[in-house]
């Protein structure tokens, strides 16, 4: 399988080249199960985040790990939005994401006892990497519903030219 390097606070790997649609192949970012690079991403994102910020909202799978590691650096609690329905939700905002970057459509999914923590907060959005910036327009559309206030959108890595102002510390290409 073909390769591509990628660096985030000093931490370099080959992450796997795929395609998520044809003729559109890109650098696979995986933070799951490697703690120096979530330590290294988190350490290299913690200036981005704002002094007000009261909680950090991410989405499943793979920026969960980094959001963990920032939160407990800055000793904030966390949020995160699921993307499909889970058999304990009660009265869940439910969000459409519109974005095709991998490939797929996707749900946002917040149970009302998490969204409530939200509420009256000022949220800095938390991803891993942000192409189209759909993920995070949806994401910000569940913490208005929630009664949040969006402070900061973060990510460790840009691809592309998403649709609006996000905070980055690395690129990655589309080839």
């Amino acid at each position: 399988m073909e390769t591509y390097p990628i660096t985030i606070g000093g931490v370099t790997r080959h992450v796997p080249l795929i395609e998520p649609l044809p003729g559109r192949r890109i650098p696979l970012v995986e933070f799951l199960g490697d703690p120096e690079l979530v330590r290294a991403a988190a350490e290299a994102l913690k200036p981005l985040v704002p002094k007000e910020t009261e909680v950090l909202f991410t989405t499943e799978t793979s920026p969960i790990p980094l959001t963990h590691v920032l939160a407990e650096e800055m000793g904030l609690p966390y949020v995160v939005a699921r993307r499909r329905r889970r058999p304990y939700m009660e009265d869940p905002i439910i969000q459409e994401v519109e974005t095709l970057t991998l490939g797929v459509g996707e749900v946002l999914w917040l149970d009302r006892r998490f969204a409530e923590k939200l509420l009256n907060q000022k949220v800095a959005l938390i991803s891993d990497v942000v192409s189209s910036g759909e993920t995070m327009k949806a994401m910000e559309k569940v913490v208005l519903r929630a009664g949040g206030h969006v402070v900061a959108r973060i990510a460790a890595f840009r691809q592309g030219t998403p649709g609006l102002e996000v905070l980055t510390v690395a690129e990655l290409p589309v080839l």
